[in-house]
């Protein structure tokens, strides 16, 4: 029975979900949820997401929210297939947890806003705070000059395997590639750039790209 997914498709958390069931190779289907109108305010969506946000699944009778939580949750459960996101031993795991502690707490608090700014409000006809885009770049340039030295001796940020770590990072970074002017501060670093062209050229994400219709 095919898990079903409760978002929308562009949006960077469900993508984080599915990202990780294409890689592991889990049969799903999407709810499409309207950010736009605040369709996900409804009170059957907040039985199964109490904070009107998406991700949500169903899986049978088993629900489950919050983007992260879900990827670790089916990557474990489904760790006999497709491929191996959470190391493979005691230590691997805690490294991989550790980079993607990393995205959670370091580089999607200054993206998310960033994205905010240049790229949600200008939709709608707001503002962007250009002081705070400045404060939060400068931010994450240093957040970028820590992953560019992890790069260096490391062909991903756990090691030398693709895992729930670079996954992670993957909707969030191809909103700063694409869609804010910002890309240079990837490109200006190789080891970040490098690790960037070869995960984004992953067969999974490209599907999911076709499916975003980007």
């Amino acid at each position: 029975m095919a898990v079903k997914v409760y978002g929308q498709i562009t949006a960077a958390c469900p993508q984080r979900v599915l990202l990780c069931f294409l890689e592991k190779g889990i049969e799903f289907e999407v709810a499409h949820i309207n950010l736009d109108s605040f369709e996900q305010k409804n009170p059957d969506f907040l039985l199964r997401q109490p904070f009107g946000q998406v991700p949500a699944v169903e899986d049978g009778d088993f629900k489950l929210f919050e983007s992260r939580a879900i990827a670790r949750y089916y990557a474990a459960k489904y760790s006999d297939q497709g491929t191996a996101l959470l190391g493979k031993s005691l230590e691997q795991r805690a490294i991989v947890d550790q980079w993607a502690e990393v995205e959670a707490q370091y580089f999607n608090p200054l993206v998310q806003p960033i994205v905010i700014n240049l790229v949600v409000k200008p939709k709608f006809g707001y503002p962007c705070d250009d002081v705070l885009v400045a404060d939060l770049r400068s931010k994450l340039e240093k957040v970028l000059d820590v992953y560019e030295t992890r790069l260096g001796p490391n062909r991903y940020l756990a090691g030398d395997e693709f895992t729930m770590a670079d996954l992670t990072h993957m909707p969030p970074m191809r909103y700063l590639m694409d869609e804010t002017g910002l890309s240079r501060l990837v490109k200006d670093r190789l080891n970040v750039n490098r690790w960037w062209e070869e995960i984004s050229a992953r067969p999974a994400w490209i599907k999911l790209m076709e499916m975003a219709d980007y």
